[in-house]
């Protein structure tokens, strides 16, 4: 598939902050990632900053279009959300967004933490919407507060990231998953 030179950039740049951080990726890496010289870069973007964000912004966009295709599924809301967190994931390399969270260069930067900080408030409204659906319909305990379960459902998802590179194994990462839905669970009906 032919990839122009902006997407080569973006594709390039959402790799490198995903593997080396906002720090580590210097437009020298961007460049030679992405087989764009240094004249093309500066075409597309003005500078790192722009092209970072260009790149942060593709991956929020990524990640709720997964999310999405599990939530809008057929099914019901338990099992739709069980899809999503039991869906295939590069564990020990974390979630593209995630990561950057523990970036101090791309949390400082109201622009570069924007889409990072929007992304998770989606997910967790999302989640929350799904599981007030759940209450509504019977499917889920009238108790069951939808906002705080989709909040420790992110915190889940996002820590068992973390878990699973400390231990270097992504056995880790699946019980979390399996923990969490055995919480969820414990509240259908």
């Amino acid at each position: 598939m032919f990839m122009d030179t902006r997407e080569r950039l973006i594709a390039s740049t959402r790799e490198l902050l995903w593997e080396r951080g906002y720090v580590g990726t210097s437009p020298k890496a961007i460049q030679e990632r992405s087989g764009a010289g240094q004249g093309s870069m500066y075409h597309h973007f003005r500078g790192k900053p722009d092209l970072a964000l260009a790149a942060i912004s593709r991956s929020a966009e990524e990640l709720r279009g997964r999310a999405e295709a599990e939530f809008g599924g057929p099914g019901t809301v338990v099992g739709r959300i069980t899809a999503y967190l039991r869906r295939e994931r590069d564990a020990l390399k974390g979630c593209p967004v995630g990561r950057l969270t523990q970036d101090p260069d791309v949390m400082a930067d109201p622009e570069l933490r924007r889409p990072v900080e929007e992304t998770f408030a989606w997910l967790t409204d999302r989640l929350a919407g799904l599981l007030s659906e759940g209450r509504a319909s019977g499917e889920l305990d009238a108790g069951l507060d939808p906002v705080a379960t989709a909040t420790a459902l992110v915190a889940v998802l996002q820590g068992g990231y973390v878990l699973a590179r400390a231990a270097d194994s992504a056995e880790v990462y699946a019980r979390a998953m399996d923990g969490a839905l055995g919480l969820l669970t414990a509240h259908v009906r």
